[in-house]
């Protein structure tokens, strides 16, 4: 593979190990919130309208910017029905066919994204609820994942292609 290549998935598998492993650390935070909550509401009998939304706000954002990540480990769920029994090379060839209808369903899910946190930052859209938090910062984190996942998957294809061609990147 050239060289280019081989700096491109080092480069995105080095960013989306930082940000997966991140991300991961979102866990804590989540649970911080819905401690809060928890305590809030039996202890000093405050409810708090903002903290559901708050806990699906960092949902959404601990598996977006995951997803790139679970993809770089090969962690995604995949049907075995055939695929156990290839070689690794009959899996690599049908990992990059494959995964051309998924870069393909990416750059379509990144074109709505982009267009969904623009329209977000341009007319201050905010969520139908009680609070009416801005939905800005986690549409930008969505697109930021949507992004993160697109590049993983063209590196991903590159590993796949040169796996097929018995090289290792």
């Amino acid at each position: 593979m050239p060289r280019a290549v081989r700096l491109y998935v080092r480069y995105v598998e080095t960013m989306n190990r930082f940000v997966g492993r991140l991300a991961m650390l979102m866990i804590f935070a989540m649970i911080g919130v819905l401690l809060y909550s928890t305590i809030s509401r039996s202890v000093f009998d405050v409810s708090l309208i903002w903290v559901v939304e708050i806990a699906q706000f960092m949902m959404v954002a601990y598996f977006l910017l995951g997803g790139a990540y679970s993809m770089q480990l090969d962690a995604h769920v995949r049907m075995d029905l055939f695929y156990g029994r290839w070689s690794d090379r009959t899996r690599a060839i049908v990992d990059a066919v494959t995964i051309l209808f998924l870069l393909f369903y990416l750059v379509f899910l990144l074109i709505g994204a982009i267009s969904s946190t623009l329209y977000a930052l341009e007319y201050g859209q905010t969520n139908y609820s009680s609070w009416a938090p801005p939905l800005a910062p986690i549409k930008i984190i969505m697109t930021c994942g949507v992004a993160l996942m697109l590049l993983q998957a063209i590196a991903t294809f590159f590993k796949d292609v040169a796996k097929a061609r018995g090289e290792t990147l």
